[in-house]
């Protein structure tokens, strides 16, 4: 079995990445539930700059529920066609809105498994909307959370939903969802896939990967 990083060793992960990138948040733009739904969705293989460049136009032709289930899945395409996957998304969103009329009374839903009912809407992303929209504690696995997760030793894990269980039962109660934005900015800055610039690593003492 690997060896993994004690809880102790956890929270000094979790508290050095915490001085390092004090004021992370999401990088979506967003104004309710709703729009961090469907901003979600959309963030899917596409990066959060991207899709806050198309999000303005979408939410003012429609910036409801009602308004988006009425929409035709081509008008909505032609708006977001920059970002990956457009048409696929189009489609999912124009559905996802229309189910939460006829399934949620138009109201998104602090459940997980409603949330996971609708089109689009996977176990991450459920959990990024519980957590940045509900304020629930959650860990939503995307790939630099699980890459820098299973790089350093908090876990060894080979799925992202074996591996955002593991991280619950490791990172310090009340740092969950904050950890998941600390994690991924520190995929972006340093731990990255190919060459994880190490030397410059605030937790390189600590890391299993450089031991």
């Amino acid at each position: 079995m690997k060896k993994i990083l004690t809880r102790g060793e956890a929270a000094a992960v979790v508290g050095r990445l915490t001085i390092a990138y004090p004021d992370v948040k999401s990088g979506l733009s967003f104004q309710s539930i709703w729009e961090l739904l469907i901003s979600v969705v959309l963030s899917a293989q596409t990066t959060d700059v991207s899709v806050n460049k198309v999000t303005p136009e979408l939410f003012g032709r429609w910036p409801d529920p009602p308004a988006l289930a009425a929409a035709n899945d081509t008008e909505v395409a032609e708006v977001i066609r920059t970002i990956g996957l457009y048409r696929t998304k189009s489609a999912n969103i124009v559905r996802l809105a229309r189910k939460l009329l006829d399934d949620f009374g138009g109201e998104v839903p602090q459940d997980f498994d409603k949330l996971t009912s609708l089109p689009g809407v996977g176990r991450k992303s459920a959990n990024v909307v519980l957590a940045f929209g509900f304020g629930e504690e959650r860990m939503p696995v995307d790939t630099h959370v699980f890459r820098v997760a299973n790089r350093i030793g908090l876990c060894h894990e080979n799925t992202p939903e074996k591996t955002e269980t593991a991280l619950v039962k490791c990172i310090p109660k009340g740092k969950l969802s904050d950890s998941h934005h600390y994690m991924i900015w520190h995929g972006r800055k340093v731990c990255h896939a190919r060459k994880p610039e190490c030397d410059a690593c605030v937790l390189n003492d600590l890391c299993l990967y450089v031991r």
